[in-house]
């Protein structure tokens, strides 16, 4: 499926449900966790070809990925986690499986 268009650009949060408890899971620390529950990022989604670019701009710490599609990329979390990813479009909706690589 192909990336929506309506996702790109800059998206401001609003409102986060559950972030502490799955910064936990990650095992983040509990000063970073709070810290990071008080921030409020900015996110922007860009394309170029089939490569999707999220960039996380917090006051802390910016973080960037790129990936395509259905194809499993490295990324490095806010607090230097090492991940596996696959992102899936499924409609409107994006889904992000996670693999700890450590």
């Amino acid at each position: 499926m192909a990336f929506p268009k309506q996702l790109l650009g800059k998206w401001c949060l609003v409102e986060s449900k559950g972030f502490d408890e799955y910064m936990k899971e990650l095992g983040v620390g509990m000063a970073l966790r709070k810290m990071a529950g008080m921030a409020k990022p900015d996110v922007y989604i860009s394309k170029n070809g089939d490569v999707i670019t999220i960039k996380t701009e917090r006051t802390i710490k910016t973080t960037q990925f790129s990936f395509k599609l259905g194809e499993k990329f490295d990324e490095t979390t806010a607090d230097d986690g090492k991940l596996l990813v696959d992102c899936i479009m499924n409609n409107m909706t994006r889904h992000r499986v996670y693999e700890n690589v450590e």
